[in-house]
C-alpha cells in the first residue's frame, strides 16, 4: 500500500489516464529514482510493491497491459570480495612473534596453522592434544556442524607445535591444544585466537585484521599457484565448491586471459 501510494502520487493527473497509459519506461524511471534514495533491501521492497500494484491494475481492467514483469530486478552483487595479504605481510606477521617467550611460541604455532592450512579461528581453538596423529602426520579438524576432516600436518607447522608443547604450554587439565597464558589455564577461545592475530598484525606494523583474512590469503595464494578450485574447496572444507568460486573473482591475472577487448579500444 505504501509503495502504491508513492507511485500513484507521482503520476500526473488525470490519474485514470496516466494509469491506463503506463509504459515500462515509467516503471523503470520510478524504481531508479527510489533506488537512488534507498538501500538494496528497501529498493527490493519497492520492486515487490510495484509488481503487486501492476498485477492488481491489470486484473481490475485499469490497464490493458500486464506490466509486472517490466519492473526491473535489483542487482545484489557481493562487495565483500576476499582480500589476501601480500606475501611480505604474511612473513612480517609470523616473524612478529617473540619465540624466546612462551606466549611467542604459542602465537607462532597458531599463526602457522592459520597461514599454512587456512583454518578458521574456531577450528584452531577447538584443536585438542588428541587431534594430532604424529605417526601419520595428520591433524583432525572439526569444522562447522558435525563435519570432521583429516588434514596433512606440514613439517614446519608440526615443528612449531612441538616447540610449543615442550617449552611453552602451561600445565592444565584442559585437553585443548592451545591454552591461555594467564589464569585460568583453559583453552583459547575463538575470540582469543582472533585477538592474537590482531595483536600480531599491529606488532608487525600492519593494519589490524582478523584470522579470516589469513584464510582468504591461503586460498588466493593457492589459486595463483595453479591449484584448481576443487582442491581449494577441499582444503578449506567448504560444503560446496560454489562457495569457493568467489576466489576466482580476485585472480586478476587469470581473468585477464579471458577478458575481451573493450569495443573501440586500441591494443
Amino acid at each position: 500500500m505504501r509503495v502504491a501510494r508513492q507511485f500513484l502520487a507521482s503520476c500526473p493527473d488525470p490519474l485514470e489516464r496516466s494509469v491506463a497509459g503506463l509504459t515500462a519506461a515509467d516503471l523503470v524511471a520510478f524504481v531508479l529514482a527510489r533506488g537512488q534514495e534507498l538501500g538494496v533491501a528497501a529498493t527490493q521492497t519497492v520492486v515487490g510493491g510495484m509488481r503487486a500494484l501492476l498485477r492488481f491494475l491489470h486484473i481490475a481492467g485499469l490497464t490493458d497491459r500486464a506490466l509486472a514483469s517490466a519492473v526491473p530486478n535489483v542487482a545484489r552483487r557481493r562487495q565483500d570480495l576476499p582480500r589476501a595479504l601480500p606475501d611480505d605481510h604474511v612473513r612480517l606477521l609470523v616473524e612478529s612473534c617473540d619465540r624466546t617467550t612462551s606466549v611467542g611460541l604459542r602465537d607462532f604455532a597458531v599463526l602457522l596453522l592459520l597461514v599454512r592450512l587456512g583454518l578458521r579461528a574456531s577450528e584452531v581453538a577447538g584443536l585438542t592434544l588428541d587431534d594430532i596423529d604424529w605417526a601419520s602426520g595428520e591433524l583432525v579438524v572439526r569444522g562447522k556442524g558435525p563435519r570432521v576432516d583429516k588434514l596433512p600436518l606440514p613439517s614446519d607447522v608440526g615443528d612449531a607445535v612441538v616447540d610449543y608443547l615442550r617449552h611453552a604450554r602451561p600445565d592444565s587439565p584442559d585437553r585443548r591444544l592451545f591454552v591461555r597464558s594467564c589464569a585460568p589455564r583453559q583453552g583459547l577461545s575463538r575470540q582469543g585466537v582472533g585477538g592474537l592475530v590482531r595483536a600480531a598484525s599491529v606488532r608487525a606494523g600492519l593494519a589490524a585484521h582478523g584470522p579470516h583474512r589469513l584464510r582468504h590469503t591461503v586460498a588466493t595464494g593457492l589459486l595463483r599457484h595453479g591449484a584448481p578450485l576443487v582442491e581449494i574447496a577441499q582444503l578449506l572444507r567448504h560444503q560446496s565448491v560454489q562457495v569457493t568460486f568467489v576466489y576466482a573473482k580476485v585472480d586478476l591475472e587469470a581473468l585477464a586471459t579471458v577478458a575481451r577487448p573493450w569495443p573501440g579500444a586500441t591494443l
